[in-house]
């Protein structure tokens, strides 16, 4: 099929400065005449992409994911490239996406997503761009296309028929060579490569049980196949396994908020022995054993201490990495392995350059990301499967795990507080007061504790020797606690002001207490240092995680 490129004349829209995972805007605002297409053109022109390049197109499901696909393969035919790989329906989960760039050797890939933010006509839409090496897109990148979109004057398109998304196969676009491929498939050939099913499938033979929701959101597909067809769960163990535009209605983050369903279910009566959730994009993950909920942090300590059992780290880790905001769980098992260990700002592309040197093995985020260098994204599914992996060789419940972590390595008490679409002004004016006052706050006394030492977390990049600062504000406390504070980039309305607390309790203190108990004093110190009730009027926070 051939048709001629057209040069649109267009002008820059304001805001296309893509956050920590893409441009992420309400659905009305990316439908706008030309607004996918400016953004789509700046990527390609900055991106570097060499001539005849192969591109992924994917995204979750929701609502417009459809459309901009149609979008994306008609400038992509325009812009040079010779052949672009895009999951069947239009699915391709964020890990997926990561693979098959890497498995295919693409110069890159569009991830249509919003990630965990809802779906639907007056809902949230996102583009993310992908480099080579299957990870999100250095800053550079990012900053050089958000250049483009402040200049962009013309977009390059071809005038053609849609595509069919449903069948797999090839399809000819203008010179352009468009393969529907398996949206699973791949990724779940991978995951045999680095667990052992056959012990899980055992397990399951002698009786475990799993509850896995899927949140109408992109993981459904694969859940049903790995967890069901290939590990032998009974059919109904995943639950809202069918990706819908607008997730059935649902927030699919998950969290105790918005996955009280398995809470409720795995802390009844005649509760399964494990559950599991993932979000709208499939990088992130929840993991519940019977009556005990796993923090992010804690999970990526307890894989990162177990994760030898799973045939695919057999050979030992090379590092473990986390996000500032994680607590040090990490740090004290990376410790007692004899393993080198960093932190990181937020956002999975800084874990990319510590997995593509060797650095590293495992990474995680306390937003309910876990991942290791098999693909260049946090892996929600990844994380369920490693966890599988290690239940069915330990054979102990997710509690007895738990337990027997925290004795040997102490207990890092943990949460997250979440002031959501907060007037950004305020927001501002908050986390600037709070940086003028970091100097003074070392040995002040805020209730029971003592303030060591406070800054604004700053990283030097140990491979490219890159900086990034600004990075959050943190205050740490003698005895190892902690508070951090944030402004999130995954929103799109207003800021979203995150507050991470810790407390640590060593070996031999206190390991059986619940979390909001352990909390109270850092919490009260918290609103002290910032003042966040004066700032915003929020009494409370809207999410705790």
């Amino acid at each position: 099929m051939s048709a001629a490129v057209t040069v649109v004349e267009t002008t820059p829209f304001a805001g296309q400065k893509p956050g920590t995972s893409g441009l992420r805007k309400k659905v009305k605002v990316f439908a706008q005449p030309g607004y996918a297409e400016n953004f789509i053109q700046s990527v390609f022109d900055t991106a570097g992409a060499p001539a005849n390049s192969i591109l992924v197109i994917g995204g979750d499901g929701r609502y417009l994911n459809r459309t901009v696909i149609q979008i994306a393969i008609r400038m992509a035919a325009a812009n040079g490239y010779a052949k672009v790989l895009v999951g069947q329906g239009g699915i391709l989960s964020t890990p997926a996406a990561s693979h098959v760039i890497r498995k295919y050797g693409a110069s890159g890939g569009l991830i249509l997503s919003a990630s965990h933010n809802p779906g639907g006509p007056d809902e949230d839409f996102g583009i993310k761009y992908n480099i080579a090496n299957g990870g999100p897109a250095p800053e550079a990148v990012t900053e050089a296309a958000y250049a483009r979109t402040l200049t962009i004057d013309q977009y390059r398109i071809v005038d053609t028929p849609d595509i069919d998304l449903d069948t797999i196969g090839k399809t000819d676009v203008a010179g352009l060579t468009v393969h529907v491929i398996d949206s699973v498939a791949d990724y779940a050939a991978l995951m045999e490569t680095l667990f052992d099913f056959a012990a899980i499938r055992a397990n399951v033979a002698a009786g475990f049980t799993m509850t896995f929701d899927a949140m109408n959101a992109v993981t459904g597909p694969y859940a049903h196949e790995i967890l069901e067809n290939r590990l032998g769960f009974a059919k109904g163990t995943v639950k809202n396994g069918t990706p819908l535009e607008d997730f059935g209605g649902h927030h699919p983050d998950p969290n105790m908020v918005h996955a009280h369903a398995l809470f409720d279910a795995m802390f009844g009566a005649a509760s399964p022995d494990f559950g599991a959730a993932s979000d709208g994009d499939g990088d992130r993950n929840l993991i519940l054993g019977r009556g005990i909920f796993v923090t992010p942090s804690d999970s990526l300590a307890m894989l990162a201490a177990n994760a030898t059992l799973a045939p695919g780290y057999k050979a030992g880790l090379k590092g473990i990495a986390r996000s500032m905001p994680t607590s040090a769980a990490a740090d004290r098992v990376a410790e007692a392995l004899g393993l080198p260990y960093y932190e990181t700002p937020t956002g999975w592309k800084f874990f990319g350059n510590l997995l593509d040197a060797g650095m590293a093995t495992i990474c995680g985020e306390e937003s309910a990301g876990t991942g290791s260098d098999h693909v260049r994204e946090k892996d929600g599914l990844w994380a369920v499967l490693l966890w599988l992996n290690i239940l069915a060789i330990r054979k102990m419940p997710v509690a007895e795990l738990a337990k027997e972590h925290w004795a040997k390595y102490g207990r890092n008490y943990y949460a997250r507080h979440d002031y959501e679409a907060v007037e950004s002004a305020k927001a501002d004016a908050l986390m600037s007061e709070l940086t003028g006052a970091l100097g003074a706050l070392p040995g002040k006394r805020f209730g029971p504790l003592t303030v060591a030492t406070a800054d604004s977390f700053a990283y030097t990049d140990p491979v490219d020797h890159s900086t990034s600062a600004n990075q959050g504000l943190r205050v740490l406390f003698e005895g190892g606690s902690r508070v951090a504070f944030r402004l999130s980039g995954t929103g799109t309305e207003g800021a979203t002001i995150r507050v991470y607390l810790e407390r640590f309790e060593p070996v031999g203190g206190n390991l059986a207490a619940e979390t909001p108990d352990m909390l109270a004093d850092i919490i009260t110190a918290a609103e002290d240092i910032a003042g966040i009730a004066r700032h915003t009027g929020r009494t409370k926070p809207d999410v705790v995680t």
